[in-house]
């Protein structure tokens, strides 16, 4: 991934960045030769040159704000987003509570939607740029065991609005696709994760590096728009 020395450094925002597949992500980004800015609500500041943080909520328009002004005020473009934050709760339909309603949409539908809207300008402005949207793959494959309607409520809506904006920008060298993700080994798992390899064919849980390594495949796949790329053990798939 690493950009010949004659063309301008890339730049990619982040955002989740603090932990998990974020950290994983800035990580591998950075290792890649981009400039990375990564935004969370408990991310730290950096002082490692070509890392920019930006702490705050994603579901706030002044956070989206905020850390497309540092990517393009620092490094003077932005060539990647990677929509990775995101929030589950999973429980029964008729369980659910208006706060959880609330909380789930404002993060993975209005979290997505300002910083989206934002990059996307400057990508048009470029002429270049790529989005990667966090799916899970409970949208294409209901399991009664792991209820979570408002992943699938929410999560849906990013793998279709993948779809229509990848179409709407082909013309205009914007990408975007998606990853469907199954059950991924972060720190919101314990070893009891282990307890539920048994949604995925393949027959273990995910690895914060199995995600990584299908987004920067989608990274480098500069002919691929509009794809959801299932990185699930085969889960999508069926059982």
């Amino acid at each position: 991934m690493t950009p010949p020395a004659s063309e301008p450094k890339k730049v990619a925002i982040i955002t989740g960045a603090s932990r998990g597949i974020g950290a994983g992500l800035v990580a591998a980004y950075r290792r890649g030769g981009y400039a990375v800015v990564g935004t969370s609500r408990s991310i730290t500041s950096s002082d490692e040159p070509g890392f920019v943080t930006v702490q705050g909520d994603i579901t706030q328009v002044d956070t989206a704000q905020r850390v497309v002004d540092e990517a393009t005020g620092r490094f003077g473009r932005i060539d990647s987003l990677i929509n990775n934050a995101g929030l589950f709760i999973g429980k029964p339909f008729d369980e659910y509570t208006p706060d959880d309603f609330a909380a789930v949409t404002a993060v993975n539908l209005a979290g997505f939607f300002h910083i989206t809207q934002r990059a996307v300008r400057t990508m048009l402005l470029q002429g270049n740029g790529h989005i990667v949207n966090i799916s899970t793959s409970l949208v294409d494959h209901a399991n009664s065991h792991a209820v979570a309607a408002l992943a699938s409520l929410t999560k849906g809506g990013l793998a279709a609005v993948t779809r229509s904006l990848a179409i709407e920008y082909a013309s205009r060298g914007v990408r975007v696709n998606a990853v469907s993700l199954g059950v991924i080994k972060t720190p919101m798992y314990g070893p009891e994760s282990e307890a539920i390899a048994a949604l995925h064919p393949i027959g273990r849980v995910g690895e914060i590096s199995d995600v990584v390594d299908g987004i920067l495949y989608l990274e480098r796949a500069t002919f691929v728009t509009g794809e959801t790329l299932h990185i699930d053990g085969g889960q999508a798939a069926g059982h």
